[in-house]
């Protein structure tokens, strides 16, 4: 690791990627990302990398299973409208077991919406978006240092179980500049071979990628092989961060960079009298309900926070399964919630 230095979110992903290894980047510019995809035109050039501006978000994806196909660390990013028209892409990535990252700089919504920060892509990116029985690892950071080590880690998912890995980020940690500490670079050559890439028979036998199969058997069976590689994910790959929960009497759930926000909420209910404390969800896929679910044990209320209309609170409520009360506080279209409304909200289910 070496010295701290300040840089805007969408370039610290974009560092962190060609850091991890990443020397091929296809995008599309769109806001509030479009300077991740310049920051990487740039880089990939002097990394001996490959950056293609792509003629759109569904042209990006389809170049992103070929460059996979061959074995690359293959990364692009883009904000929800265009993840929207990925989808398909993914899916075929998904069943042809393929690693790639993705990074989603989500904006408010639905529609064109605006260019302001919002976590309303929490269907479309957590619960899989495309056609089929696919899911995807997700991560959602709450400041660019972990943002950072995410997507380090994001990419040695992806080759670990070859699939689709998201970052889930905002326009809020897109644009924030905070100072940050990268790890030294990893050598591309230096990466596990490949054994499945199509790097050309060369006298041993033909590997196949393949995302379909026309009899329903053999398709089952590939549907099958999937399963068991979310089941194991589910097992292995569970993120979480817990915040003043020891003696907490109410449970605040937040992710990326609400949960940052709700850590102050939690300090100025303490200030007050109210024991509250945060469970922060890292990874959304797989989301650690086990975990949540003993929390709940503990305490009355469990609040959650998100800037949408509840899409995290389902699996919230999948977690505490009637435990305790689940009330939920948000806001749309980009507007960020502040700690003194979200105290407010928690205020009032207290009746004080």
């Amino acid at each position: 690791m070496g010295e701290k230095i300040m840089v805007k979110g969408t370039e610290a992903i974009g560092e962190a990627a060609i850091r991890a290894g990443c020397r091929v980047y296809f995008g599309y510019p769109i806001t509030p990302q479009s300077e991740l995809t310049e920051y990487m035109s740039r880089r990939m050039e002097e990394v001996g990398g490959v950056f293609l501006q792509a003629e759109s978000e569904v042209a990006t994806v389809n170049m992103m299973y070929g460059a996979s196909s061959v074995g690359a660390r293959v990364m692009t990013s883009t904000s929800s409208p265009g993840f929207s028209l990925m989808q398909e892409g993914i899916s075929y990535m998904a069943n042809a077991q393929l690693p790639g990252v993705f990074v989603d700089v989500v904006r408010g919504g639905p529609g064109l919406g605006d260019i302001q920060p919002s976590q309303g892509d929490y269907f479309q990116i957590v619960k899989g978006g495309g056609h089929g029985d696919y899911r995807l690892p997700v991560y959602s950071p709450s400041s660019l240092q972990e943002a950072v080590e995410l997507t380090i880690h994001a990419f040695d998912v992806a080759d670990k179980y070859r699939t689709p890995v998201v970052i889930f980020a905002d326009g809020m940690m897109g644009q924030m500049m905070e100072p940050v500490e990268f790890p030294d670079p990893i050598d591309p050559g230096s990466l596990p071979e490949k054994d499945w890439a199509l790097t050309g028979a060369k006298g041993r036998n033909a590997r196949y990628v393949t995302s379909f199969d026309i009899d329903p058997y053999k398709l089952e069976k590939m549907n099958k092989n999937l399963q068991e590689k979310y089941k194991k994910i589910t097992e292995e790959e569970q993120k979480w961060e817990e915040f003043m929960t020891d003696d907490m009497e109410v449970l605040f759930v937040a992710h990326g960079t609400v949960g940052r926000i709700v850590k102050s909420t939690v300090k100025m209910a303490r200030d007050k009298g109210i024991k509250a404390g945060l469970f922060r969800p890292i990874s959304l896929f797989p989301f650690p309900y086990q975990r949540l679910s003993e929390l709940a044990d503990k305490v009355d209320i469990v609040m959650t926070v998100e800037m949408s209309a509840g899409q995290m609170l389902e699996d919230v409520k999948l977690a505490v399964l009637g435990k305790a009360r689940t009330p939920f506080y948000g806001r749309l279209a980009g507007v960020i919630p502040t700690p003194g409304e979200i105290l407010e909200a928690l205020m009032k289910e207290l009746g004080r």
